[in-house]
């Protein structure tokens, strides 16, 4: 049978959890990571982790959706399209799957997210323009993070959005036999509507549980219900030619239903931006908790620092000495010369031989 093809899509094979593996997973980070740094502080100084109050996994979660709200504020101040927001959300969201704000702070990945995300969408911007429009931000800050960024994401770039999904059943819709013909300029409102949700939805974790589509229907159904309603009724009615082995059957009405209204909730009651002074107090207990190794100038940093430019140079080191057995530095790379071949002639002119 023949599978859609969304779910050829590492999004669909990579980044799909459910609620609770996904509650899991950041538990399981956050739990690891404040093992990791407290043995930092100990090795350094002795019973200094005592007073250090962590930020458990709840708040690294509030504090990053508090900066995919700001890269929406970015890209309204660069003029980016809504591609460029949506995959810088998606990669900053992906991220912290992956990693801990008690390592790398938001605001420094969620800059690095959106700079890529102009590139991987064909939207490119120089990085001197892109640096020199934000206030304390220079070309190095963004790039510095850049190989971290994509290695995180598994160099899997590619996202299905819901705002691409929104606009396909909105064009659906207006050819229903009973909408109008002027739909598109008298019931734009309904549109922009649900753009909205979709936007809203970028700050939940929808995007990991639902697909583009699901998360589409229940944004246009937030913004009109009986709309979105006789959009499914005319895709349940439509029949399927018995010919057709290779269409997947299509899920129970009330299952997606059921998956409809689910998003609605979830849209409805964590699609917000997290209260700023609750964001502040988290960032304000970050700068105690931070890992020391990531911190310039302590001596966990210097220590690491020091450690990885030995490592480099006994590379260095054993690279040289490894040219100099094998000689490569009195080779000649491409090879030796060919010796130049002996063509025989048609005629041997040393033929004794003679018939006397």
């Amino acid at each position: 049978m023949k599978r859609p093809l969304y779910e050829s899509s590492t999004q669909y094979k990579n980044w799909r959890y459910s609620p609770e593996r996904l509650s899991q997973n950041r538990s399981t980070m956050n739990e690891a990571a404040v093992g990791v740094i407290r043995k930092t502080f100990e090795a350094y100084e002795p019973g200094s982790s005592s007073n250090v109050s962590f930020v458990n996994a709840h708040e690294e979660h509030l504090l990053v959706t508090f900066y995919v709200h700001k890269i929406s504020q970015l890209c309204g101040h660069f003029r980016f399209p809504e591609e460029v927001e949506a995959t810088a959300a998606s990669y900053l969201k992906r991220f912290y799957l992956k990693n801990t704000v008690m390592d790398w702070h938001p605001k420094n990945v969620m800059l690095t997210t959106l700079f890529l995300a102009t590139k991987t969408t064909n939207n490119p911007i120089s990085l001197d323009a892109y640096a020199a429009h934000i206030p304390n931000t220079v070309a190095s800050d963004v790039l510095d993070l850049e190989f971290l960024v994509a290695q995180s994401l598994a160099f899997e770039f590619s996202v299905w959005h819901a705002h691409r999904a929104l606009w396909g059943i909105w064009l659906d819709i207006q050819n229903l036999p009973e909408s109008p013909p002027d739909m598109a300029k008298t019931q734009s409102s309904i549109y922009d509507s649900a753009l909205t949700h979709v936007r809203a939805a970028r700050l939940t974790d929808a995007e990991f549980i639902y697909t583009p589509s699901q998360i589409a229907l229940a944004c246009i159904s937030l913004a009109a219900p009986d709309l979105a309603q006789k959009w499914l009724e005319s895709k349940e009615r439509m029949p399927i030619p018995e010919n057709r082995t290779d269409i997947p059957p299509r899920p129970s009405a009330e299952a997606l239903s059921a998956s409809i209204e689910v998003i609605k909730s979830i849209v409805t009651n964590t699609g917000k931006v997290p209260e700023v002074e609750a964001v502040r107090e988290v960032d304000r207990r970050l700068r105690t908790c931070k890992n020391p190794e990531k911190v310039v100038g302590t001596k966990a940093y210097l220590a690491r620092k020091e450690e990885a430019e030995k490592k480099a140079e006994e590379k260095r080191n054993k690279k040289a000495e490894g040219q100099k057995i094998n000689g490569a530095a009195d080779t000649d790379p491409f090879g030796d010369p060919l010796a130049e071949p002996v063509k025989p002639g048609l005629v041997d002119y040393d033929d004794d031989d003679d018939d006397d």
